[in-house]
């Protein structure tokens, strides 16, 4: 005859079960934390989604050149919140794969108070992005425009050599190097946060 297992013998299911979802919603929570930067440390490393490369400090183009050559051609964007002019002052450029290049984009701000803005950046085709590498951008760091300032930014870059070795991308021979400013976000609350005017008493 069968013995019916005391209560207190019984496997705690229902407590199991609990430390499981819990762990699992824990561990989905930090995935989700953790994929913006992983997903641009990937972008960084692959040139995915056309990521540029980026030099390493004090690192200068290659040595070595290509005869190939590509036709760079540059593009501006701003977002609605950012009260600035930017664009490229030259349209493109034609340089040697290996060959340093720099080139200018000019940004003003047409705001009656200092304004903070971010850049992204990517280049097309996408799968040219591991082979260019900047060696100096305006983009690597956030810019602060005084009121009315007008300022050129440079950017220092070189197509890798490498890129005659990949078949993959023999049939180009432009590239669009894009960039978007944002209005930085502490800069946007900053902002929100500033007292108004107060309308002058007649």
């Amino acid at each position: 005859m069968n013995e019916i297992p005391h209560p207190d013998h019984r496997p705690p299911r229902h407590g199991r079960t609990a430390i499981v979802l819990a762990a699992t919603v824990a561990g989905m929570l930090g995935l989700t934390y953790a994929s913006v930067p992983l997903y641009k440390l990937f972008c960084a490393a692959t040139g995915y989604g056309g990521t540029t490369q980026r030099a390493e400090d004090g690192a200068a183009a290659p040595a070595v050149t290509s005869d190939r050559l590509f036709t760079v051609q540059f593009d501006a964007n701003t977002s609605g919140e950012l009260p600035w002019t930017f664009k490229p002052e030259q349209a493109s450029v034609t340089v040697k794969a290996g060959e340093q290049k720099v080139i200018y984009y000019k940004a003003i701000n047409h705001a009656d108070r200092p304004v903070t803005g971010r850049a992204l950046f990517n280049v097309t085709p996408d799968k040219t992005g591991p082979y260019f590498v900047k060696i100096a951008c305006f983009c690597f760091e956030e810019q602060t425009l005084q009121p009315g300032q007008e300022i050129d930014m440079p950017v220092l870059f070189y197509i890798d050599p490498a890129v005659a070795d990949d078949r993959n991308v023999d049939e180009v021979k432009t590239i669009t190097l894009s960039y978007t400013f944002f209005r930085d976000q502490n800069d946007e609350a900053q902002a929100a946060a500033a007292p108004t005017p107060a309308a002058p008493i007649n």
